[in-house]
C-alpha cells in the first residue's frame, strides 16, 4: 500500500470538489471516505476555503502529512457530484488507484458547457426574472440583452483575472445603465424591473447558502469567511448600479 500516493489521490479529489464550490464538510469527507477504502483508517482532514491539510497514518506506523493550496474557486455542481459518485462507489467497483487518478483526471479537465449556451441561459435567466418579478414583454427583452451583457463581461473579465469586486462593480454598472438607457429610449417599461432581474445573476447565492450550512456544521472559519465574501459581493453590486443611479439622477435623466 503506497499511504503517500493514496493521500495524494485523496487530496486531488478534495481539490477538485472545493474548487467547485463544494461545502467544507462534504471536502472532508469525501478526503476520509476516499482514504479508508484504501484501508487508511488513521486520517484527518483539516480543510478551509483554499487550503487542504491530510495527515494520515498506515498500519506499519508510517505518517504522511499534505497541504494543498487552492488558488481559484468556481461554481461546477456536476464535477461535486461526479467525484462524490466516484469516492462513494470504490468499493463497490473495485476501482484501483490508476483507474481513480484517470477518473478524477478527466473530471478535472472536463469541459463545461460551450460559451454560446453560458451566454444564452445567462439571458433567459434574466428575462424571466424580469417576469416573476412583473415586468412585461419589453423589460423582458432588455432582461436578456442585459443578461447576455452581463455572461460576455464576466467571462471577458475573468480571463484577464481581474479581482471579483471589481467584476462585480463593472457589471452593476452597466446593468443599471443599459436599463436607464432602455426606458430613457422607451425600449423598456420599468427600470426597477429590469435591474432587479438582471442582477439576480450577480447574486451570490450559493455563496450564503454554503456559508450558513458551513457554520452550522462546525467549520466556523470557512463559514464566516463564505458570509464576508458574500457580503463583498453585495456591496459591489450594489457600488456599481447605485453609482449609475445616482450620476444619472444628478444629470437630469429619470
Amino acid at each position: 500500500m503506497d499511504i503517500n500516493r493514496i493521500v495524494n489521490l485523496a487530496a486531488y479529489a478534495g481539490k477538485i470538489m472545493l474548487e467547485s464550490g463544494a461545502e467544507i464538510y462534504r471536502v472532508e469527507e469525501t478526503i476520509i471516505r476516499i482514504s479508508k477504502n484504501y484501508n487508511i483508517d488513521d486520517i484527518d482532514a483539516f480543510v478551509t476555503l483554499n487550503i487542504i491539510i491530510i495527515s494520515a497514518s498506515d498500519k506499519y506506523g508510517q505518517t504522511i502529512s499534505l497541504i494543498k493550496r487552492v488558488r481559484q474557486r468556481t461554481l461546477n455542481l456536476e464535477k461535486i457530484s461526479q467525484v462524490n459518485n466516484i469516492s462513494r462507489h470504490i468499493k463497490d467497483e473495485a476501482y484501483t488507484l490508476d483507474e481513480m487518478e484517470n477518473k478524477l483526471s478527466k473530471i478535472q479537465y472536463s469541459k463545461p458547457y460551450s460559451t454560446k449556451i453560458i451566454i444564452l441561459f445567462s439571458g433567459i435567466a434574466a428575462a424571466f426574472f424580469s417576469l416573476v418579478f412583473g415586468g412585461n414583454l419589453h423589460d423582458f427583452l432588455v432582461s436578456f440583452i442585459i443578461g447576455c451583457i452581463l455572461s460576455i463581461l464576466s467571462k471577458s473579465l475573468g480571463l484577464l483575472q481581474a479581482n471579483e469586486f471589481f467584476i462585480n462593480i463593472i457589471c452593476g454598472a452597466v446593468t443599471a445603465l443599459i436599463a436607464l438607457s432602455s426606458v430613457q429610449l422607451e425600449i423598456g417599461s420599468h427600470v426597477d424591473t429590469i435591474i432587479i432581474s438582471s442582477i439576480m445573476l450577480l447574486v451570490p447565492g450559493l455563496s450564503i447558502t454554503n456559508a450558513i450550512r458551513d457554520t452550522m456544521a462546525g467549520d466556523l472559519i470557512s463559514g464566516i469567511s463564505r458570509g464576508i465574501e458574500a457580503f463583498l459581493v453585495a456591496i459591489a453590486i450594489a457600488v456599481g448600479t447605485g453609482s449609475i443611479l445616482k450620476l444619472w439622477l444628478v444629470l437630469g435623466g429619470l
